[in-house]
């Protein structure tokens, strides 16, 4: 009888303590994207419209961006966004410039806000859904599709007609927790669901 209780009672103690180390692993990865989310800002940049050209136009803006090195300097995403907004009417400038320079006279507004971001898949990383910083560009009434990217870190090189993932920028900038979770999506797709509807029943 009393091996029996003892049986049950360890075997509730090891049922416990697995319970409480998924836990612990589930809180961890919760913070791990929380974290990750700030501390990028998103290039998020709208065309005119979807015709050929307008999506043509919206890749030269997003190439010019990239290789401006605008936010070059920054150590963080707080002096990312400090340098993003002193510089807006340059960034304005540099696309309209680039516009002009093929041929449209559309108007470019820029901004700084805060943006909810589908899970998007960019080359061999895929960046979690959520709130996130932006750096948003609008060309012209900008109902076209959308293009993004993170500007900061600098993860995006333009190459060509292409702009890649930069991997020096994921190694450095990233933890190792967090590339996982930029490139094995599928371990965390329920549990961040979780944890994103935990933290707002918390709130």
């Amino acid at each position: 009888m009393k091996t029996n209780k003892f049986s049950i009672i360890f075997m509730g103690g090891l049922i416990l303590a697995v319970i409480l180390s998924n836990a612990g692993s589930f809180i961890r990865d919760g913070v791990e994207l929380d974290n990750l989310r700030s501390s990028v800002l998103r290039l998020h940049i709208l065309a005119e419209s979807d015709s050929e050209n307008d999506q043509n136009l919206k890749l030269q803006v997003r190439d010019e961006l990239l290789k401006s090195g605008i936010l070059d300097g920054a150590e963080n995403l707080s002096d990312a966004e400090n340098i993003a907004l002193e510089k807006l009417p340059e960034i304005v400038r540099i696309s309209e410039k680039t516009l002009r320079e093929n041929g449209c006279d559309l108007p470019v507004t820029a901004e700084i806000t805060d943006m909810y971001f589908d899970e998007r898949v960019y080359g061999n990383i895929t960046m979690p859904e959520g709130d996130y910083k932006a750096l948003r560009i609008k060309i012209g009434s900008a109902k076209g599709h959308n293009w993004w990217c993170v500007m900061y870190p600098p993860l995006c090189l333009p190459m060509a007609c292409e702009v890649k993932e930069n991997p020096e920028t994921t190694a450095v900038f990233f933890t190792e927790k967090q590339n996982d979770i930029m490139k094995k999506p599928e371990k965390y797709r329920i549990r961040f669901a979780l944890w994103d509807k935990l933290k707002k029943i918390l709130k």
